[in-house]
């Protein structure tokens, strides 16, 4: 990039103007991570100052059967394979109780488009586990999900979205987005949701009140313009909507062991690689500067690693993902090294250690307990190295 449009990028990022399409390409074209890190810093300081959010969340994926066969995806079976499973809600209440008493704020639901669960499965999940968790928020079905359930039940989004926000629901997740652009979408997407209904679901569920979170599925086929093209989609209908609380890079994933059938499932592999983590870096920080009406950037560290999650908070993101435990559709692809679970002091340590100052949020990114910063006098001496 050569100085005089480097210039006219940081004017434009520090004047609050608009970033284009052209200039969200021209970012990514750059190869000066540190001077990208930097303005995308500059802007999330701007916007959250020093402090970097988190949760302390369940995930529950209460079956892994799945109609659809998307070409990235490890987590799906098909009925009647060797692991595949549907949880009885009483086993899926018992999952979330048993993290009680770790002052668990909200369990996030993701499961597989089922070919035979009765729309009644979902509405009733949600009603009893709000009945025994009635302090934690429900963040539960993609958009894809909810497409799913208008097919099974005959009822329309409006009406399913109504049914569930009486049994319990707070927020949608974020996930089914992938990449938009049909360029792309057509070769790794094996269901019908796409950006038309993914968007009219999300535009439905910002009507009733309920914030949701938006994504991006990177790393893959795609390239940066097509990065750049699902973030402006997004950002246009953040302009309609506000609804968008939070944006979420999500990193693609290889399946690095054998699964234990025998069977490697991600079909994306043999013609790609995962992005290093520059690339990483690179897209929080074009994504936070393309972004300038959505609030927080999130580094989910199940998918990034945990040592690039910290580097990310000085590249745009403000927000962990939560204490997450059994994130089953990331771990059924790649034994990528991290953990199951961090506690609330993990994650903690973690946000000090890259410099910043933790604040426990609820799902609607409401300040629960705001906590100490790092301690500075500790950089003045060599610490121990995390292993």
């Amino acid at each position: 990039m050569d100085a005089g449009l480097k210039r006219e990028l940081e004017e434009k990022v520090r004047a609050g103007e608009r970033l284009s399409r052209e200039d969200g390409i021209a970012l990514y074209d750059s190869d000066d991570l540190a001077w990208l890190g930097g303005l995308a810093h500059e802007v999330r300081t701007r916007k959250n100052g020093d402090v970097v959010h988190f949760n302390v969340n369940r995930h529950l994926n209460m079956t892994n059967v799945c109609t659809a066969s998307c070409a990235y995806c490890s987590f799906q079976r098909k009925p009647g394979e060797k692991d595949a499973y549907t949880m009885r809600i009483e086993e899926a209440v018992r999952l979330a109780k048993a993290m009680e008493g770790e002052n668990l704020t909200e369990l996030h639901i993701v499961n597989g488009l089922h070919p035979n669960l009765p729309w009644r499965y979902y509405p009733r999940s949600l009603s009893e586990l709000k009945k025994a968790l009635p302090d934690v928020s429900l963040k539960a079905f993609t958009a894809t999900e909810i497409h799913h359930f208008e097919t099974i039940s005959g009822m329309s989004a409006s009406d399913i979205l109504d049914e569930l926000i009486e049994a319990g629901l707070e927020s949608l997740t974020g996930g089914g987005a992938e990449i938009f652009d049909w360029e792309v979408r057509q070769h790794i997407v094996d269901h019908r949701t796409h950006w038309e209904d993914w968007s009219r679901i999300h535009r439905l569920a910002h009507e009733k009140g309920l914030k949701t979170p938006c994504t991006m599925l990177y790393g893959h086929i795609e390239e940066p313009r097509h990065r750049v093209d699902h973030v402006l989609r997004l950002r246009e209908l953040q302009d309609e909507t506000g609804g968008f609380q939070v944006f979420i890079p999500l990193r693609y994933q290889h399946d690095f062991v054998d699964m234990k059938d025998g069977k490697v499932r991600n079909r994306l592999q043999a013609r790609t690689t995962m992005a290093s983590g520059a690339e990483a870096l690179k897209t929080f920080a074009v994504s936070r500067l393309l972004f300038d009406n959505v609030p927080h950037v999130k580094v989910f560290w199940v998918m990034h690693g945990l040592q690039t999650t910290q580097l990310a908070l000085q590249h745009g993101a403000d927000d962990m993902d939560g204490s997450v435990v059994e994130y089953k559709i990331t771990h059924d692809a790649d034994n990528f090294g991290t953990p199951n679970k961090l506690t609330r002091d993990d994650l903690l340590d973690l946000i000090r250690e890259a410099g910043f100052r933790p604040v426990e949020r609820n799902t609607r990114y409401e300040s629960i307990r705001e906590y100490e910063g790092p301690d500075l006098s500790l950089r003045e001496t060599p610490q121990a190295m995390r292993v």
